[in-house]
């Protein structure tokens, strides 16, 4: 079973103990969840809060998602739909992480 958790209501920004600030939930959050949408716009440049979709297409994140660190071990992962799921229950305090450096996009289950 699917659920959606709107981003601001989970969710918040505090210092990070990975690096600066970071993401964590404010409540639990099951397995599968889909934490909400990544918003941003197209950019040329490289940054601090820049997501390569693909080669290239770098997006310029504007959202809460931004803050998200990376983890060799993550709980979230991100669909090609730039949606952000859970890949495992996470509870109140866990700060939310992607492995950065599988460079691996999950494909949309719909599809």
């Amino acid at each position: 079973m699917f659920f959606f958790t709107p981003s601001n209501a989970k969710l918040s920004i505090t210092r990070s103990t990975i690096h600066g600030k970071g993401l964590f939930a404010k409540d639990y959050i099951p397995e599968g969840d889909i934490l909400g949408t990544i918003m941003g716009i197209r950019t040329n440049e490289d940054g601090a809060y820049t997501l390569w979709v693909t080669e290239d297409h770098p997006l310029r994140m504007l959202c809460k998602f931004k803050y998200i660190n990376h983890s060799d071990e993550p709980n979230v992962v991100l669909y090609d739909t730039l949606e952000v799921c859970a890949l495992r229950d996470i509870y109140p305090g866990d700060e939310i992480t992607h492995d950065y450096e599988s460079g691996d996009w999950q494909e949309d289950e719909e599809e």
